[in-house]
């Protein structure tokens, strides 16, 4: 398994592998050719960015069967899926704060992203894997009183796209097989979600190919898979939500109220 991030280091972006406490330093492009320039840096040097740059950022909704069924949901025949707005991404690590024009409940969602590793346009689900650049930890932060407020038109995007509630990162994980993976989400110290990822509806290869039938994803691209049982309200005036997901490493960050 290789860990890739990107950075910022004395005013510049960079990007490389992560071991351990140490990055070593690539220059060309992630997904495409590359290469080690030889240079290292301490991890406890550099502020982490977003570990990709996506063009968009989409999640599903009703992904998984144990919370379709505690929900009393169908199944759906096809992906689920909204667009975050781009804008909304933040660093791990960051500290997020409540929007000023929105006072409801704000909840966590722990979730596998997909990133894209090359363009995809109508591939199929057995070529699907080739397009897979890894694995990323992502909070699906979301407004949910925004969702139905009103009666006419379900605010899907709008909930799910404030400045800030894009968090994922730190990492993207190569070579790893999603299907063995485990989410867990705590809150302020407290284990609030532990979900399997076998428990998709759609598979992540599955997505990628059905996705790249609707619209063609880029390098960089981020699929939030989404979430399944133990969504909560962040209630505390300052809370501290990590995803953690063994075999990726753990995206943490603050929700200020």
């Amino acid at each position: 398994m290789t860990q890739w991030v990107r950075y910022q280091h004395s005013g510049a972006a960079g990007f490389g592998t992560l071991e351990g406490d140490t990055i070593t330093v690539h220059s060309g492009d992630m997904f495409n050719g590359a290469t080690p320039t030889g240079e290292r840096v301490a991890l406890s040097e550099v502020d982490l960015l977003a570990p990709t740059e996506p063009t968009k950022i989409i999640a599903l909704w009703n992904n998984f069967h144990a919370l379709a069924a505690k929900i009393n949901s169908p199944i759906p025949a096809d992906p689920l899926y909204l667009l975050k707005a781009g804008s909304c991404l933040t660093t791990p690590g960051a500290t997020v704060h409540r929007p000023a024009s929105y006072d409801g409940k704000v909840v966590y969602e722990g979730e596998l992203g997909i990133v894209i590793g090359k363009k995809a346009t109508a591939v199929s689900e057995e070529e699907a894997g080739d397009y897979i650049f890894g694995y990323t930890c992502v909070n699906d932060i979301t407004a949910a009183d925004i969702i139905n407020k009103d009666a006419t038109f379900a605010q899907w995007v709008r909930a799910k796209s404030f400045d800030g509630f894009g968090p994922f990162g730190p990492v993207v994980a190569t070579d790893v097989d999603p299907a063995t993976l485990v989410v867990r989400t705590v809150l302020n110290g407290e284990d609030r979600q532990r979900y399997p990822i076998s428990d998709m509806v759609f598979s992540a290869r599955q997505l990628v190919s059905r996705i790249s039938h609707d619209m063609t994803l880029n390098p960089g691209d981020v699929i939030c898979c989404g979430t399944s049982v133990g969504v909560g309200v962040m209630k505390a005036p300052t809370n501290t939500v990590e995803i953690v997901i063994e075999g990726i490493g753990t995206l943490s960050n603050t929700f200020v109220q």
